[in-house]
């Protein structure tokens, strides 16, 4: 059976990494995003619910279901919940993406958005990890203009991330948003050497007699 090469694509708040999702999906590709995941299991997946019920009170949801406002006030001033909470919605969300990545077999490729793809370990359910990234002062403006905050409130959510420097030198596939260059050509080149990689990969697993192979 083969199995697809599965792409991580992160970057810090701002860099752009919803626009090349839908650059991606327009060109076929399937694409999940841990962060809209994430949310529809807080309300959806029972155990999910109920231990967040256990750690932050039933009043943190409502009949809209769970108040996200409410909750990032607390766990931002409390950063001990954080790490509790992250706790139980990170290995939740690892397990409905495996899920979905066997009910896409036998795609070529799949990819999976995270801004915090190193922070929260799915960097080790991927292959490969191309980091969409900004100058920073681009980033906070972007983020001020579609969100209606401050720039020290946007410099406050950068501050949980991790700096856009270490993920460069960690990512396999580095594209810059801010060039003025198309998103779209640059992307396509990377998935032709993707695909060169996939077929690397599965010759390698011919050769030594795997059964999954890519």
């Amino acid at each position: 059976m083969q199995r697809p090469l599965i792409i991580g694509i992160t970057g810090g708040i701002g860099s752009g990494k919803s626009t090349l999702s839908g650059l991606l999906r327009a060109e076929g590709y399937s694409v999940y995003d841990t962060d809209l995941e994430a949310r529809r299991l807080q309300n959806e997946h029972s155990t999910m619910r109920k231990k967040i019920v256990d750690l932050f009170g039933k009043d943190i949801y409502t009949e809209q279901g769970l108040n996200r406002s409410a909750l990032g006030k607390i766990v931002f001033a409390k950063p001990e919940l954080l790490v509790k909470l992250n706790s139980i919605v990170h290995p939740m969300v690892m397990e409905d993406f495996n899920n979905w990545v066997v009910n896409r077999f036998p795609k070529k490729m799949l990819f999976i958005e995270s801004a915090i793809l190193y922070e929260s370990g799915f960097n080790k359910l991927v292959d490969k990890v191309i980091l969409i990234t900004a100058d920073e002062d681009v980033r906070i403006e972007r983020v001020v203009k579609r969100d209606g905050i401050t720039p020290d409130h946007v410099r406050a959510r950068m501050s949980h991330q991790l700096p856009e420097a270490e993920k460069m030198l960690r990512a396999d596939f580095v594209i810059h948003s801010d060039d003025n260059q198309p998103l779209l050509g640059k992307i396509r080149k990377i998935i032709v050497e993707l695909l060169e990689i996939r077929t690397q990969k599965i010759n390698e697993a011919i050769s030594s007699g795997d059964n999954l192979v890519y």
